[in-house]
């Protein structure tokens, strides 16, 4: 019966939408949340700024995407949502989609095919995580370093975070338990494989919060992407942790004295949702956009920008140059076997399950 009425739901969402979109009843405006700096940036390049031409709609940025699921959960109790497509993580597309804040599409009708003729589902694979994700991008969060601050030695594995006598000096980590807690915890000898069944017991989170202890007071907190990076540009932490398109910008396009330790990488995904609660003409114009916005050549387009891995294999191919610099991308994506020798696979059901908690107790071990 729930499958039935699901079925019936989505099919009653695809028509509203589509005959909006036949009558023209769409919204001449939307605004679209992202991470700002260089990965905002790169989806003005490649999806705004052709979508704006094409339609005529006028796109307004807001760089919210860190708190899009307390915001979102506030505008969906206010009955006042203000947004109309939302770039988020895997985990937080999963955690909006089961609180019914997220859209549930049919990939297949509503997403455009693959240009090499296959449908969308099977394009994205494994990718689509969820019934209201929309993949976008495959990234990393990895740690960059100032190869004029580490001495003759430079750092080759992610456990250099915590070797503050070898690398003295400040670094910076994201202000929020997902990749530190990992970290921590292998480096302090929890087998990779064995990380999130440590990490469920409260004797693990101890572990990882201990290790943690270790550096605290050598640690720069960010929230915002663009922390880090400039932290590394000013010399004020020797190394510190961040998303790889971030440093792929400060190191190739501002020629920065930084390099990439891709170490213990952490691979995740990035992509749209579209929130509940729209009207059928706001619904309709986000579908529309991410349609646009998520085909191959738009997803192959953004990586001419940012050093991302583009969401759909019939992407893949089309990856080339980027826009300005004219150097090849494909070495310097995450997915790129000489940057991928080992990484670390983010257990994005762990993290929906498990956020709200260790984010309190994040927040309670900060404060202490």
């Amino acid at each position: 019966m729930k499958t039935t009425m699901k079925l019936m739901a989505t099919t009653c969402l695809t028509l509203t939408a589509s005959m909006a979109v036949s009558d023209g009843h769409m919204a001449s405006e939307m605004t679209i949340v992202s991470w700002g700096g260089a990965y905002s940036a790169s989806q003005q390049n490649a999806y705004h700024d052709p979508y704006m031409e094409m339609t005529g709609v006028n796109i307004i940025n807001d760089e919210s995407s860190a708190e899009a699921v307390a915001k979102l959960r506030a505008m969906n109790e206010a009955g006042n949502v203000t947004w109309d497509v939302v770039d988020v993580v895997a985990s937080d597309a999963i955690r909006l989609c089961d609180e019914g804040l997220a859209l549930e599409i049919d990939h297949d009708e509503q997403l455009a095919p693959g240009d090499d003729g296959s449908t969308a589902s099977d394009d994205f694979g494994d990718l689509i995580v969820s019934d209201c994700f929309i993949p976008q991008i495959v990234y990393s969060t990895t740690v960059g370093y100032r190869t004029d601050l580490v001495g003759d030695t430079a750092p080759t594995d992610i456990c250099a975070i915590f070797d503050t006598e070898t690398y003295p000096g400040q670094r910076s980590l994201e202000k929020r338990p997902i990749n530190n807690m990992e970290w921590a915890l292998l480096c302090d000898g929890v087998a990779k494989d064995d990380v999130y069944d440590v990490l469920e017991t409260d004797e693990g989170q101890a572990q990882a919060f201990a290790k943690l202890d270790t550096i605290k007071d050598s640690v720069v907190w960010w929230s915002a992407g663009a922390d880090t990076p400039q932290l590394l540009a000013d010399g004020e932490v020797v190394m510190g942790s961040t998303y790889n398109g971030r440093l792929f910008s400060l190191i190739e396009e501002q020629n920065q004295p930084v390099a990439m330790l891709w170490d213990a990488q952490v691979f995740d995904l990035d992509g749209w949702i579209i929130p509940t609660g729209l009207s059928p003409e706001r619904e309709a114009r986000a579908l529309d956009y991410v349609r646009f916005a998520t085909d191959t050549q738009r997803l192959a387009d953004q990586s001419k920008w940012i050093a991302y891995g583009p969401a759909r294999a019939s992407s893949a191919p089309l990856v080339s140059t980027h826009a300005e610099l004219g150097i090849e991308m494909a070495a310097h994506m995450p997915t790129d076997p000489a940057n991928a020798t080992n990484t670390f696979l983010y257990n994005y059901e762990w993290w929906a399950d498990y956020r709200d908690d260790l984010d309190a107790k994040f927040q309670a071990w900060l404060a202490q």
